[in-house]
């Protein structure tokens, strides 16, 4: 399983306490809002805002927010919000490589955000390039099996054109390509048994660097402490985490 991949199964186990914190709404109204600004407000036409509401509704995100994050986003009613796209490159404490795309209508508080957390961690911020060579664009789903053996399920999504599923326990990770995603995300929907938790455009490391589980640790824990960030919407790393480091870190 990629690096992303293994993250974004421990977030998803984790995503509780996002919630609890009071960002979880936030970032997803700004994922609407983006969408929105830059395509037709109309998500039967704009695939990325069609996205974004689908993972608002998975996580509880009551209509009335999403409509009006919308309305924000494509300017409706004279209330429309500018967010900036901004993304940061980085080494955490262990030498991995961190991708941090943000949504801010302040770029130099985001900035300054960042750095702060990086450098706290022992990390350091990377020149533009540096780091987003070796990730590339990839639909990514997370599955819940409700019903029926989560191995025949994965079976069932690589015929329907994943390029990579990784079963742990009641979840299935796809891994789709990019240019299929709305097809493969389409037929897994479809499929019965199953509850899409989550489909979106990631970026997937195409290695990995090895990390010892004392240098695991600690990006894992900077990866957290960078989403928990207001104006930070998604971190990618190509981190090799251990499933002893990934353990130690869904106790913390």
């Amino acid at each position: 399983m990629s690096g992303h991949s293994k993250w974004s199964t421990i977030k998803h186990k984790k995503g509780a306490a996002d919630a609890k914190r009071g960002i979880l709404f936030t970032k997803l109204a700004r994922e609407i809002m983006v969408a929105a600004r830059n395509g037709d407000p109309n998500p039967d036409m704009n695939f990325r805002l069609r996205l974004a509401i689908d993972n608002a509704k998975s996580q509880n995100m009551p209509k009335d927010n999403i409509d009006r994050a919308v309305a924000r986003g494509s300017g409706i009613g004279g209330d429309a919000v500018v967010l900036e796209e901004i993304s940061y490159e980085a080494y955490g404490p262990g030498g991995a490589g961190i991708i941090i795309q943000a949504l801010t209508d302040n770029r130099n508080r985001t900035a300054a955000e960042v750095r702060a957390k990086i450098t706290r961690a022992g990390g350091n911020l990377a020149g533009s390039g540096a780091v987003a060579w070796n990730f590339e664009n990839k639909g990514l789903i997370t599955v819940e099996v409700e019903d029926g053996d989560p191995d025949d399920i994965a079976l069932e999504i690589v015929d329907a054109g994943a390029e990579d599923v990784e079963v742990d326990g009641a979840l299935v990770q796809v891994t789709a390509p990019y240019e299929e995603f709305a097809s493969v995300k389409s037929s897994v929907e479809a499929l019965d048994g199953v509850k899409v938790e989550s489909g979106d455009v990631a970026l997937v490391p195409t290695t990995l660097v090895p990390l010892d589980d004392q240098g695991a640790l600690q990006t894992l824990r900077l990866l957290d402490a960078l989403e928990e960030l207001d104006d930070v919407s998604k971190v990618y790393s190509n981190g090799d985490f251990s499933d002893e480091a990934l353990a130690r870190f869904a106790g913390d």
